[in-house]
């Protein structure tokens, strides 16, 4: 499996460091599609802080993605819905952190969450 990132530099904005604005999947023979998870602990809790949530968003992703044999580094697409327009540099720094220097088309949406206390959800596809 290949990924191609295109980032066109005519006719289109620039994209920032942090992400592309297309990222072409070869060779790939399944793909994963994960509902928008939120920042809960295994309970069912949700983390107390923003930065508490991010982190158990990105654990929960982690053991959704195995349990179809998949890492982080499938992700080809992800979707964030943030509560407030202020989290966005946190989400960004947590998903430049589960990523590292792999990048991905990503899409933050400012939304009202079911749950008052649900920060942040994120929706990712995946590629294998």
């Amino acid at each position: 499996m290949e990924f191609v990132p295109h980032n066109p530099t005519e006719g289109v904005y620039p994209a920032s460091d942090d992400y592309v604005h297309a990222l072409e999947v070869r060779g790939a023979s399944r793909t994963l599609y994960v509902a928008g998870t939120m920042g809960l602990d295994p309970a069912g809790v949700a983390g107390s802080e923003l930065t508490e949530q991010l982190e158990l968003i990105w654990s929960n992703l982690r053991a959704i993605l195995a349990s179809a044999d998949m890492t982080v580094d499938n992700i080809v697409r992800i979707t964030s819905y943030l509560r407030d327009p202020s989290y966005a540099e946190a989400n960004a720094a947590a998903r430049v952190a589960a990523l590292g220097d792999r990048v991905v088309p990503t899409t933050a949406i400012v939304a009202q969450t079911l749950v008052d206390n649900w920060l942040v959800e994120l929706e990712v596809i995946a590629a294998a």
